[in-house]
């Protein structure tokens, strides 16, 4: 397969109220894998996830940060995938036992689906919380996004273990939120009939085909309009800072009790396996400082959103 960058393509079809995106994840996905030893069915629905992450943002067009979750009771507990609105993307998950052969519905159990929506400018937070409806991460979120938004969308997801892609279609709503039949030359066939030519898209193809070589496949026969690439990289936001801010909030007596204990507190962030360790005087500066943030999880067994 030819090596492209990670990028998020943009793209809606002339005289019609479709619009579309394409994402492609090579080293933000091998990044995120790097990380932990993820069983293969897993790391298959994480890259789909986290491609469906990146194409969500891009339809937002945050001023802050997207956060999916699949809420698992199965033996896939959590997955988690955060998308900035500069479509920085970073993703880990926690399981348990043995999933070889095991499909998504199998891995989550009757779980649910968490949609966090954190501005990081000091505006409300938006949070949905609904069941998981749906055999696949692109059924869920179609689901979701039927239900949320009554847009029709619709979601291509794949992922390897070199990389991860999606391709979005969305109906926009025409003029006062209805959509628009036969009005200054709309195309009133445009969204069965480009869905269709999706449907056909094989998996290799999705993975595999740089963006636009892709689209022009797909809709050689449409009036396409191509938007300029913008590019999605892997970052973590966590920090010392970040760490410092749960430590005060654990408070002086826990943390104290954690340093009788191992002598040192030592933090880990799951996303990104950085390790920060603090001492009774590192400690001790934690509870006059004035400087914090949240994020990331102590000892592996807990993590503050």
């Amino acid at each position: 397969m030819k090596a492209h960058p990670d990028s998020l393509q943009r793209f809606l079809f002339e005289q019609s109220h479709v619009r579309g995106e394409l994402v492609h994840l090579d080293d933000a996905w091998r990044a995120v894998l790097a990380n932990h030893d993820y069983p293969p069915p897993l790391r298959a629905v994480m890259g789909e996830l986290m491609a469906a992450a990146v194409l969500l943002a891009a339809t937002l067009k945050l001023k802050g940060s997207l956060i999916l979750q699949i809420q698992g009771q199965g033996p896939v507990t959590l997955l988690v995938v955060e998308c900035d609105g500069e479509l920085n993307v970073r993703a880990t998950a926690k399981w348990q036992g043995e999933l070889y052969g095991m499909d998504f519905a199998q891995m989550v159990g009757d779980g649910r689906f968490v949609i966090t929506l954190d501005p990081h400018d000091g505006g409300q937070t938006y949070q949905g919380i609904v069941a998981l409806d749906g055999g696949s991460v692109a059924e869920v979120l179609q689901s979701y996004m039927l239900r949320s938004d009554q847009l029709q969308t619709r979601l291509w997801l794949a992922a390897d273990e070199q990389h991860a892609a999606g391709l979005l279609l969305q109906k926009m709503p025409g003029d006062g939120g209805h959509e628009v039949i036969e009005q200054d030359g709309e195309d009133e066939d445009m969204w069965p009939r480009v869905t269709m030519l999706t449907d056909t898209l094989k998996r290799e193809e999705l993975l595999g085909l740089p963006a636009e070589t892709l689209i022009r496949r797909l809709y050689g026969e449409e009036d396409v309009r191509l938007f300029e690439a913008q590019p999605v990289a892997f970052r973590c936001s966590c920090s010392r800072d970040k760490v410092a801010r749960m430590l005060k909030m654990l408070g002086r007596e826990e943390v104290r009790s954690l340093l009788d204990e191992y002598g040192v507190a030592e933090v880990c962030c799951e996303f990104c396996n950085q390790r920060y360790e603090f001492d009774r005087v590192d400690a001790e500066q934690v509870f006059v400082s004035e400087v914090f943030a949240s994020g990331v999880a102590l000892g592996g067994s807990a993590t503050v959103h």
